[in-house]
């Protein structure tokens, strides 16, 4: 039998002038390691080469693309229908959210918003909240065991599985819906849905307080994560970070309040934001506290909506939630852009359509994920290889949305 022999040849490295450049600008003292890209300490597929000297981390540089799902060469290629599903497998961990932003988008463009049903607006609130929550809690919970504190994971994780429970009681998935269609809803709610939700309401209340009293004001908690990973202000705004991360910052800037969308202007609820109580404004501690504080906003928001949709706009054996959901979908030709407040931050979708066609010309996705991802490096200098884990999981992005 014939062999073939390989034989390692180096001197390809020698013609890469990035590698050639990185190792000639290296101190003797100093080395690249790499962390990822597997899962654990970096919250995906992400791979971070870091220059280190010692235990100081001296430059981080992140390497993308690992979990790479093509969402926006898909959505050239299938109806406006169609793409729902692929929406959700961004961020899959809040897939409703996603859901209703671009199905507003699609909405707009057909200059059908107007006309949906208040009951239809109103679920889909109730079920994007429910799923805010259900995403805050990974982020609250990986973020305790990223540093040491495995109880209030567990205690997320099982508040969650109420969550997960309620939502696939609605529609049939557990994380991946298709619920929120364009023009109404896969299923009008099941029958004691809100009676359901009412009870998890009053259940969860005393329960976040817990783990806000376990994890939040922790003193072990505060002295590990104040004055860790600080983001200015002005550097959150120039590197286009959103959500959590940039209120956590100090500035009040909610796009469920700024563009009000849905029936988010019809309820009264708060914008928390960073204070720098227990540290420096926009620190780990700060991006967790805010995070914290939005799950009881987004109760009170669940609670409102349950409200409405047994006193104002009640169950009707006459509604059809896909009455409005339109048989063909051809947009007139334009560039259209939308955007909604994520549990991670503003998710945006840009259209272009040519007016022929039920397939979009271009459908792009702006990554909440990855604009605040890429602020890691800037403030991720001169500090602890510890610190930088604790500085990524306060980030709490998704890699599926980051290499959409």
């Amino acid at each position: 039998m014939n062999t073939i022999q390989y034989k390692f040849n180096p001197s390809y490295l020698e013609d890469s002038e990035p590698l050639k450049t990185k190792l000639s600008g290296l101190k003797s003292q100093e080395m690249i390691i790499n962390l990822g890209p597997q899962h654990p300490s970096t919250h995906g597929v992400l791979r971070l080469e870091v220059v280190t000297d010692g235990e100081i981390v001296k430059d981080v540089i992140p390497h993308l693309g690992y979990l790479h799902r093509c969402f926006e060469k898909h959505a050239e290629t299938l109806p406006f229908n169609q793409i729902i599903p692929y929406v959700d497998r961004m961020d899959y961990v809040a897939a409703m959210n996603s859901e209703h932003a671009f199905a507003m988008g699609v909405e707009k463009m057909l200059g059908i918003s107007e006309q949906i049903p208040k009951r239809v607006e109103y679920i889909r609130v109730l079920v994007a909240e429910l799923n805010r929550l259900a995403s805050h809690f990974v982020a609250i919970g990986s973020y305790g065991v990223d540093i040491g504190a495995f109880t209030p994971f567990l205690w997320m994780m099982r508040d969650r599985e109420h969550i997960q429970r309620l939502l696939e009681w609605v529609c049939g998935a557990r994380m991946l819906y298709n619920y929120i269609w364009i023009g109404g809803l896969f299923y009008d709610l099941p029958l004691g849905f809100e009676e359901q939700c009412e009870q998890f309401s009053t259940y969860l209340k005393p329960k976040l307080k817990e783990s806000e009293n376990l994890l939040i004001n922790n003193k072990i908690f505060i002295n590990r994560t104040a004055n860790v990973g600080v983001l200015p202000l002005d550097l959150a705004i120039n590197y286009g970070v959103t959500g959590p991360m940039i209120r956590a910052s100090g500035l009040k800037y909610d796009i469920r309040k700024t563009d009000a969308y849905s029936v988010y202007p019809e309820i009264d609820f708060s914008i928390p934001i960073g204070k720098g109580e227990m540290g420096k404004t926009g620190d780990c501690w700060d991006r967790t506290y805010v995070r914290m504080q939005e799950c009881f906003e987004s109760i009170k928001i669940i609670d409102k909506c349950i409200e409405m949709l047994k006193k104002e706009h009640k169950r009707n054996k006459d509604f059809d939630p896909q009455a409005l959901v339109p048989k063909k979908i051809r947009p007139q030709a334009m560039d259209f852009y939308i955007r909604a407040e994520n549990p991670k931050g503003e998710l945006g979708f840009f259209f272009r359509t040519d007016g022929k066609s039920d397939i979009p010309v271009r459908c792009k996705a702006r990554s909440c994920c990855f604009s605040n991802l890429s602020v890691l490096s800037t403030i991720s200098k001169d500090i602890y290889i510890a610190d930088l884990i604790a500085i990524i999981g306060s980030f709490d992005f998704v890699m599926g949305e980051v290499d959409r």
